[in-house]
């Protein structure tokens, strides 16, 4: 009987070490979790041609200093154990407010001359969302896609309804010259001069693809999305991009991660980059780093889409993957920020 004990005991010793359940394994994933952050948050405000040669040394400081101011709002929130949804809310809105970035005040010109913005949230812990479609005088965006998540029975409102909806929530709105600036409407002006004039194509005239977006995971392990813009110059026809459209330009699910994403917002909805990112996740087990990378340096540029993405995983990993020259972008974790502006290897 000793000598079947031991043989079973043996056998068991032997199932265990490969087994990915092993004692082994188990120790290294109490590790991790004991190395999980308190808190994380990332933030982006535009890709495209952000170069060095294209910025002055005041613009740099500028830029670099709203992403700092950016990333505190939200981090304070989350220090404080406040929740991801509020971070999001807050960051975005400090974002909506700067003339800088490409949604709320700095929003771009429609080509009738009219600003329309759009707005996502999701909340990873329920996945339900919410989002906006070409509002004109909601002050913050964000706000509104917040006001769809928690208090209508749908996803996506647009135009006048949403309008209406914001309104009834008591959300600030303002007179459509707010959203005046002089750089945007000169880069109005470049995309009326440059269209071409056979096909109607957009060319691309700005320096960046617009868009504002932060991902936040705070102390109860749960994680929220959420992005915000002004569109595309020059668009037209009632023309949204990926921001408003969820599982393109936002997702968020606390078991894989967040994502918030800015480029040539077609190619994201085509290839539904955000819930992309949580698929290759959950269903191929890849990490959060290796899903941002594929996605946006292979699979997105092999099909001639330009932009990034931010996205966080539920133990605070952080990837801000892009394929232009340059996208605005941050994080921070306790005791770590990083901001950058230019390529991918800028750490500063």
């Amino acid at each position: 009987m000793n000598r079947i004990l031991i043989v079973l005991m043996a056998l068991s010793a032997a199932f265990c070490s490969k087994n990915p359940t092993s004692d082994s394994d188990t120790v290294a994933t109490a590790e991790a979790v004991a190395e999980k952050p308190a808190y994380a948050i990332v933030i982006h405000g535009g890709a495209g041609t952000i170069l060095p040669e294209n910025i002055t040394g005041e613009q740099e400081a500028a830029y670099r200093e709203a992403l700092n101011a950016a990333l505190t709002i939200g981090e304070d929130i989350l220090k404080d154990g406040g929740s991801s949804r509020d971070a999001v809310e807050q960051t975005i809105i400090f974002l909506e407010n700067s003339p800088l970035f490409n949604a709320g005040k700095g929003a771009v010109f429609t080509s009738d001359g009219h600003n329309e913005l759009d707005a996502s949230m999701m909340d990873g812990a329920t996945r339900n969302a919410g989002a906006v479609g070409g509002l004109r005088h909601v002050k913050n965006p964000i706000q509104a896609a917040r006001a769809v998540l928690e208090h209508s029975k749908h996803v996506l409102l647009t135009g006048e309804g949403a309008e209406t909806f914001a309104r009834q929530q008591g959300l600030d709105t303002v007179p459509a010259d707010y959203f005046y600036t002089d750089s945007r409407w000169k880069a109005l002006e470049r995309a009326r001069a440059a269209e071409a004039s056979k096909t109607g194509a957009l060319l691309p005239v700005d320096y960046k693809y617009g868009t504002v977006g932060c991902v936040a995971l705070d102390q109860q392990g749960h994680i929220t999305a959420g992005t915000s813009t002004g569109g595309m110059t020059n668009k037209r026809f009632g023309r949204f991009g990926d921001v408003p459209v969820i599982g393109a330009g936002t997702y968020a699910d606390d078991s894989t991660c967040g994502v918030s994403c800015t480029g040539h917002g077609e190619y994201f909805i085509r290839y539904a980059v955000g819930h992309d990112m949580t698929a290759l996740m959950a269903y191929k087990g890849w990490s959060v780093e290796e899903a941002g990378q594929h996605i946006i340096h292979e699979k997105l540029k092999a099909a001639g889409g330009a932009g990034g993405l931010i996205a966080l995983d539920k133990n605070g990993n952080i990837t801000m993957p892009f394929n232009t020259p340059g996208m605005y972008r941050g994080y921070a974790r306790p005791g770590e920020r990083v901001v950058g502006l230019f390529g991918e290897t800028e750490n500063r």
